[in-house]
């Protein structure tokens, strides 16, 4: 396993903290994807542009540091399953046990590709 200086440390930290915020927006913007009701309202279509390009912004500074296919992976995960809470929460989609577990599922690989990172 290969050391990191305090300074590298940081930048790692910062680097999983870009893609943490990345996902955040990802699901903001997929959530604003449905409120714009297919870009025909303005500003919640404005709102979700400027989700998408934040998400990315965040998503390639992230991946300055962490493996693509790592950082990427994460990214579409807390996307996916984010989301999908959202909606259930947001627009009461179904909860079922199924979804739940599916969810978990994604969770799951999304722990384990950070952990497998190192």
């Amino acid at each position: 396993m290969r050391r990191l200086s305090l300074i590298g440390a940081v930048e790692l930290w910062m680097a999983w903290l870009y893609v943490l915020i990345a996902g955040l927006l990802e699901i903001a913007w997929a959530l604003g994807l449905k409120s714009s009701e297919g870009f025909t309202r303005f500003w919640p279509s404005v709102l979700t542009v400027l989700g998408m390009i934040a998400s990315f912004v965040f998503l390639a500074r992230g991946l300055r540091e962490i493996p693509v296919g790592t950082g990427y992976a994460v990214w579409t995960g807390i996307g996916a399953a984010g989301t999908a809470i959202a909606g259930m929460l947001i627009f009461g989609e179904s909860a079922s046990a199924a979804r739940i577990a599916c969810i978990a599922l994604i969770l799951i690989g999304i722990i384990g590709l950070k952990v497998a990172s190192g």
